[in-house]
């Protein structure tokens, strides 16, 4: 918590303090991150596993990075937009 308070102190932002409701639906953004996360780390393992062609092997890590990144940004999306105060999925 230390580190966040200097951190805001040398970028001039200023940490707002978040509702009860605000942490919990942060919460649930995270976790819902985590098991599309975990979905998604399943399905391309197993694809993998069957896949056997270096060209379609590469097309799967290449699909599997940018479903990760996607999951990522939108639950930063998210994020930001409970603790602006706007709950709105």
């Amino acid at each position: 918590m230390e580190k966040l308070e200097a951190q805001d102190q040398v970028t001039g932002e200023a940490s707002a303090e978040l509702s009860p409701e605000q942490i919990e639906a942060i919460a649930n953004a995270r976790q819902d991150y985590e098991a599309k996360l975990a979905e998604c780390k399943i399905l391309h393992q197993s694809q993998m596993v069957s896949t056997f062609d270096p060209a379609a092997r590469e097309e799967l890590e290449a699909r599997y990075r940018r479903d990760l990144s996607h999951f990522e940004a939108d639950r930063d999306k998210q994020i930001e937009r409970i603790r602006q105060g706007n709950n709105a999925s």
